[in-house]
Formats: C-alpha cells, sequence, structure tokens
C-alpha cells in the first residue's frame, strides 16, 4: 500500500502533483510520503499489539532525518550498525533505550558511545567482539546489555547478496559455537546477557524460513534458560518482503506476526522487530527525465539523468523497479522496448532490460516506484556527481529534507597539500 496515484492525469504523492516537485527541485530525486510511512508502521504495530515488542527501525534503509524524525514520532526505536546512524538516531529524537547496535565490526569509539546512550542492546557477533565490549564496558563502569546473534544455517532473501542466516556468511555466531559463546558472556565483567538474536535475510516473501530459524531460536533460549543465563528478549530481526511489481504476494505483517506468535508461545521474552523496507520501501519514489533515445541494432536504449550512484539497487542486486511516467499515458499510446539506462559510465548502469513501456520522448518525466529503500541512503559523488535530493510531503505540502550539494561543497573537504599549489 502506498499514497502514489493519479489524479488529473498527473502522478501525486499524497496530495502534491509530481511535475510540482520536479520543476521546483528538479531530477534526479527522491520523493517520500509521510502517510505511507504512518500507515506501515500502524499496521506492523496493530499486527503486535498482544506481544511485548519494540519496533526497532532498520536505519540502514533509509536514515533521512526527516524520516527518522518522522518515525520517532509514530513510536518507532531505530536498529543501527554504526555510531554514525546511532547519532543520527538521537538527533532525529530517538531515546537511546529504544536502539539496538548491530553489525560486525563495531569499533571500542562505537561502542563507547552507545554506552553513553544507554542503549537497549548490543547485537554482539563475535567472540572478539564480545571481549572488546566487555573491556570498554568494564573501562567506563557500566553493564553492556547483550544479545548473541546467532547464525542458524537457514537461507533466505531475494538475492544472494542479501541473504545473511546461512553458514559461511560473515553474519552472526556460528551455530555450534553459540553455547560456548553464551558461557564466556556470562563471565565477561561489564557484560550483562540480555537475549538472543536471529537475522537470516532481506526481501524474504515466504514466511517458511523465517519460521524455521524462530524456531530453532526459540529451543536455543530455552536451552539457554536452563543453563542459567537470564534470556528476556529475542530480536528477530528484519527481513520481511514488499511488492516491487504487480504480481507480488509477500507475507503480510499480520501474517508475520501470527507466525511470531505461535512460534514464540508461552516463553515470555520481548520480541524485537527490525523493520526497514516494509516500512520505507513503498513510501518513496526516485524521480527522473528522460534525456536521449538510443538505437541499437537489436534495442533502444532510454537514457536518464539518473545513474546508479543514485539508485544503485538494480547494479548491486539486479533489482527491479517499476517506473511510471509522471503524465498519465493515454491508452492508445504505443507499447515500445527500451534498454533503461543512466549517464555513469559503467556497464552496470542499467536500471532495466528490455522493459515494455508506453512510449518515451527526451523530456519525459518518470519516477521509479518502491525506491524508499535503499535507494539515497545508497548514493554516491560518483562520476563527480552530486548527492541525490530528498523530498518529504505530508498532505499537500512538501519540502527539501537533504538539498543537491553544488560543486563547490563537493569540494570543501579535499585540499592541495602545499607541493602541488
Amino acid at each position: 500500500m502506498h499514497h502514489f496515484h493519479y489524479r488529473d492525469e498527473e502522478l501525486h504523492c499524497e496530495e502534491v502533483p509530481l511535475r510540482a516537485i520536479a520543476e521546483a527541485v528538479g531530477t534526479p530525486c527522491y520523493v517520500y510520503s509521510t502517510a505511507t510511512m504512518t500507515r506501515h508502521v500502524r499496521v506492523i504495530a496493530e499486527a503486535f499489539t498482544d506481544i511485548a515488542s519494540l519496533i526497532a527501525y532498520s536505519v540502514k534503509a533509509n536514515g533521512n532525518l526527516a524520516v527518522l524524525a518522522t518515525l520517532a514520532r509514530l513510536g518507532c526505536g531505530a536498529d543501527v550498525v554504526s555510531g554514525g546512524e546511532l547519532k543520527r538516531a538521537r538527533a532525529a529524537g530517538i531515546a537511546g533505550e529504544r536502539i539496538v547496535f548491530s553489525g560486525v565490526g563495531k569499533t571500542r569509539d562505537d561502542m563507547a558511545l552507545a554506552l553513553s546512550e544507554g542503549i537497549h542492546q548490543f547485537n554482539v557477533e563475535s567472540a572478539g567482539e564480545l571481549r572488546a565490549l566487555s573491556q570498554v564496558a568494564s573501562a567506563m563502569g557500566r553493564d553492556a546489555p547483550v544479545a548473541l546473534r546467532v547464525n542458524p544455517d537457514v537461507a533466505a532473501g531475494g538475492h544472494p547478496n542479501i541473504s545473511t542466516g546461512k553458514s559461511g556468511d560473515k553474519f552472526g555466531v556460528p551455530w555450534h559455537e553459540t553455547r560456548d559463546l553464551y558461557a564466556l558472556a556470562a563471565q565477561l565483567p561489564g557484560i550483562h546477557v540480555s537475549g538472543v538474536d536471529v537475522h537470516i535475510g532481506s526481501q524474504i516473501g515466504d514466511l517458511a524460513p523465517m519460521r524455521a530459524a524462530f524456531e530453532k531460536t526459540v529451543d536455543l533460549t530455552r536451552e539457554l534458560r536452563e543453563r542459567g543465563h537470564p534470556i528476556t528478549r529475542i530480536d528477530v530481526g528484519g527481513g520481511l518482503a514488499i511488492p516491487y511489481r504487480d504480481g507480488d504476494t509477500p507475507a503480510p505483517p499480520s501474517a508475520y506476526a501470527g507466525m511470531i506468535r505461535e512460534v514464540v508461545g508461552d516463553l515470555d521474552v520481548e520480541v524485537i522487530l527490525e523493520p526497514g523496507r516494509v516500512i520505507m520501501g513503498n513510501a518513496g519514489v526516485m524521480l527522473s527525465q528522460a534525456l536521449y533515445l538510443k538505437d541499437a541494432p537489436d534495442r533502444t536504449f532510454l537514457i536518464l539523468d539518473a545513474g546508479m550512484n543514485d539508485l544503485m539497487r538494480p547494479a548491486l542486486y539486479e533489482a527491479h523497479h517499476d517506473v511510471w511516467p509522471l503524465a498519465a499515458p493515454r491508452a492508445d499510446t504505443a507499447l515500445k522496448s527500451y534498454d533503461i539506462v543512466g549517464p555513469i559510465c559503467e556497464s552496470t548502469d542499467k536500471f532495466a532490460a528490455r522493459r515494455e513501456m508506453r512510449e518515451v520522448r527526451p523530456g519525459d518525466r518518470l519516477a521509479f516506484m518502491s525506491a524508499g529503500a535503499y535507494g539515497a541512503v545508497l548514493s554516491s559523488q560518483y562520476n563527480a556527481r552530486p548527492l541525490v535530493a530528498e523530498i518529504l510531503v505530508d498532505g499537500d505540502r512538501f519540502d527539501i529534507v537533504r538539498r543537491r550539494p553544488i560543486f563547490e561543497e563537493m569540494l570543501q573537504l579535499e585540499d592541495l597539500p602545499d607541493w602541488l599549489t
């Protein structure tokens, strides 16, 4: 469900025609819908009303400050994977006690920052990290609430690059080492064992692999309690899929919640959720403009002003995004086949191959749908292109929440050494 729709032959975000945003801000740019974010958070919250839970929004999906502030007002906590994301969450008004710190490469400075902010939980992923956290916490005279991220050896995810729970992945503690590592955690100073964490991938539409991983995790929790570990939380991660194209029917949050309710049963734990894509994916679009059409012997290239530096997912994951024209096409407009590409000097700068669309002409504006997650957050300044602008819509109003930098600002972090001046 989203709030992008055609009205009076124009594509709107809520009450704002996207043409007006493109004309005011320029393209490429991202546009986010407050109403869509709100609806998605409420659907998840309502699905878990009878379960003690914390919705820790996954900041890596979209870390824009205005997005985070919107979600904070809706009651979300945050799942962060760096000190920078932690600072963003705090700047947006998310309390430290509602923040979970995940990730395989936390530095000691990250740990000290998180301890000083009084975060809810560290999701620890290795013995080395556990020992480092013990040393930092002890030096600060604090106890670090810890869950170990376990790797249940369950494959899932919409692409191999976003599967994280299989044996051999860099994430999590190998299943056979889990019990020994919990025993070590119980002995280390400055460590308070609080929970178990599991996350097996992203864009998972079938609940079966999630259920298999959660059942193993619940069984492990019962065993750990029998061994004397005070487990009061299970972090089930994120990964629930969204529809990226017509016909996609991933499991809804209500079915996801029902499955978790069945698996957890009477265990009496707080369930921590880390939704990212399911909140933000369909809450955002990327706007672009057609520059040129270029005929080749076996295809026609549609060349846009947006590139893989603005929307990386197709190049990185072979991801699909529906592409809608901002001006509603007439039903009698001819269907054409295009390879949709950008201006970047890389062969991977391709959004779609042989995509059938109503005829597009240079100057036409297009919207890449379902681009609110892993879109702007993955953008770069490759080819000396400025970071893409971001806009937030709320009803009939919109504002720029990340402006496009000018070239002089792009150079401000660089200096010429004396011998070159």
